[in-house]
């Protein structure tokens, strides 16, 4: 009988099933694809394995190294480490390229903003169907009723809201960046202060009416305060295109048999 998936032979050494069956395990795909998890770590060993024969080439030592209080590096990651160490040169960013990507990106290097909403919560489980067309409605209602009353917010947060807020009227205090869910400090970004976002704001939660309260936008922080952390960027960005043109000149000259790696391969650890 043909087996399932093909075996996997990189330069003479075969990777065994049970191994990619394991590293499976680690690799999120669609319910019902196991396939692309199967591919995925099929890959993902290939490249560790390109990495290992390149470090046991070159005799690369292993030193493992401790990555947590109570966790040390296997054998295999500290080659690879060291391996990567030995062929990459670490690139020294300038100030100039610093400067610029700050000044081309102003909008990363801002302080938090502060937010101070007040919300109405129509709470509906996300796989609840009939349940979150329910709140949809409720929340359509609510912000009609809002309309022609705005000052009824309050009373209708006591009365409906399934958020613990609806005692203090719905007003959920200050807020920062990240407090809350993508989908709510959307718009608590664009929502002007003393308005109502006229639609239902739909979270993981249920359906949302959100009103602004106050807001203080974040400040631009000054180029000295973010530089660091800039340089540390572009370093991390050169590192990683670098250990990828590794792993892609291995890929290019290697006998892989079973599965195509292709371009673009990321460096294994």
């Amino acid at each position: 009988m043909k087996p399932l998936f093909p075996e996997i032979v990189v330069n003479g050494e075969t990777i065994a099933s049970a191994a990619i069956a394991a590293e499976a395990q680690h690799h999120k795909v669609p319910v019902g694809k196991p396939g692309l998890a199967w591919r995925a770590a099929a890959k993902a060993m290939a490249v560790r394995t390109l990495l290992l024969q390149e470090a046991r080439r070159l005799h690369v030592a292993s030193d493992p190294q401790a990555v947590a209080d109570d966790k040390w590096e296997t054998d295999d990651e500290a080659l690879i480490r060291a391996l990567l160490e030995q062929e990459i040169e670490p690139l020294e960013v300038s100030e100039t390229a610093c400067k610029a990507l700050y000044e081309n990106s102003p909008e990363t290097f801002r302080s938090p903003s502060l937010f101070q909403p007040a919300h109405i919560l129509f709470a509906a489980q996300p796989t609840n169907k009939q349940a979150r067309q329910t709140a949809k409605q409720s929340a359509a209602a609510a912000l009609a009723t809002l309309a022609n009353d705005p000052k009824a917010f309050a009373r209708i947060a006591k009365a409906n809201s399934d958020c613990p807020s609806k005692d203090n009227g719905g007003a959920l205090g200050q807020v920062g960046s990240g407090d809350t869910v993508p989908e709510f400090e959307a718009v608590l970004v664009i929502l002007p202060v003393g308005k109502v976002h006229p639609e239902p704001v739909e979270t993981r939660f249920g359906f949302h009416v959100i009103r602004m309260d106050e807001k203080s936008e974040g400040a631009l922080l000054p180029f000295d305060a973010v530089k660091a952390r800039i340089k540390e960027r572009l370093e991390q960005i050169a590192w990683v295109k670098a250990a990828n043109a590794l792993t892609q000149k291995l890929v290019d000259r290697a006998n892989i048999e079973g599965i195509e790696l292709g371009n673009s391969v990321g460096a294994a650890s």
